[in-house]
């Protein structure tokens, strides 16, 4: 999505963007392999912190060239930096063991001094079921059950009461996960797609944070206008609900900024994969050629061109508008250079006109 002319006008409301972040899926390519994928992601967090991003998130992806694991990377990154925080977005609750996932992000999150912040999502894929295995109810139902009792898990609520005594646990005892992160729950988000998952999350009374695919969408909806309506839609029942503001709203997107014309030629090229090939574009080398984009869904566009340009597309779209944090989808073919130059030209050259500012 390029504009023609700088921005002169703010046409939509317009929240000053309090906190910049990045996504990246931490991949790797059959040349490289996974361990030097592993190290450029950390590498890519520690430059985003010395460029002072505020949030860093890693895609979960399974059996592929991608981070099927974020807690223990995120351990292993938060040893190289020590204020930015550290997302997954998102871990999709059917193929978690809900108790255990509960273990493991505690334990992560006392190792890295309370970063942790973990985006989780209801959503399935059915080719997965024959390696997790099936469930006797449907797979969104299986994952809001995983979900609800993940959140009782990070909560601190005891989760059985010993009947039998047995090894380490005597009879009476009440049993509850540990370690135990006490903030940790205040820091946990739902990935949202659509306007339903959005307003469970506030029933919820957990985060939003609002992906790159959505669907549900009313027919000649753009995906700004219903990301802004999603937006609307969370804020509004968590004021109902919960009588109070809501969290700050996180919005990822690809905001590509070209300082140069060999980086606009490139990021217009992607743009165009993008808009082709859908969820299939940017893949590593050796990754998995998704299944076709299912029927309905729609992708967030790409915001390149020019500094100015860029800034008043973000402008001019409701979802960013609406939003208090923007995500940088990174393409997850891009290697560990070209991330971070992106990385710097947007927190460079157009954050600012957004109403960031570094923290450092």
């Amino acid at each position: 999505m390029t504009i023609s002319s700088p921005a002169s006008t703010q046409p939509l409301p317009f929240r000053p963007k309090k906190r910049l972040g990045f996504n990246t899926r931490v991949s790797f390519n059959d040349d490289a392999g996974p361990v030097q994928g592993l190290r450029d992601g950390i590498e890519l967090f520690r430059t985003a912190e010395q460029l002072g991003y505020q949030s860093g998130w890693a895609y979960q992806r399974h059996f592929d060239h991608y981070l099927s694991s974020p807690l223990p990377f995120f351990a292993a990154a938060g040893q190289h930096t020590k204020h930015i925080t550290l997302g997954s977005a998102v871990i999709p609750m059917r193929y978690q063991d809900p108790i255990l996932l509960a273990e493991a992000a505690g334990t992560t999150d006392l190792l890295i001094d309370g970063r942790l912040e973990l985006a989780i999502s209801t959503g399935a894929n059915a080719a997965f079921d024959a390696v997790f295995g099936t469930v006797d109810t449907d797979a969104r139902t299986e994952a809001k059950r995983r979900q609800a009792r993940f959140l009782a898990a990070i909560s601190g609520d005891i989760l059985h009461t010993v009947t039998q005594p047995g090894q380490g646990a005597p009879q009476g005892a009440e049993l509850r996960v540990t370690p135990h992160s006490p903030t940790l729950r205040s820091r946990i988000r739902q990935g949202s797609a659509s306007l339903s998952s959005a307003i469970q999350a506030a029933e919820l009374g957990i985060g939003l944070i609002s992906g790159t695919v959505q669907h549900d969408q009313a027919e000649g909806e753009s995906f700004g206008e219903y990301q802004a309506r999603i937006i609307e839609a969370y804020r509004s029942t968590w004021r109902r609900l919960w009588n109070t503001e809501p969290p700050p709203v996180a919005v990822a997107a690809s905001i590509l900024v070209g300082t140069t014309a060999e980086l606009r030629e490139k990021y217009a090229a992607y743009d165009l994969e993008r808009r082709t090939l859908g969820i299939a574009a940017s893949r590593p080398k050796g990754a998995l050629a998704p299944p076709a984009q299912p029927a309905g869904a729609q992708i967030s566009p790409v915001f390149q061109g020019t500094p100015d340009q860029v800034i008043e597309a973000v402008f001019n779209d409701a979802g960013l508008a609406a939003a208090d944090e923007v995500v940088l989808f990174l393409p997850p073919a891009f290697g560990l250079s070209e991330s971070e130059r992106l990385l710097r030209d947007l927190a460079e050259t157009v954050a600012p006109a957004l109403g960031w500012s570094a923290s450092f």
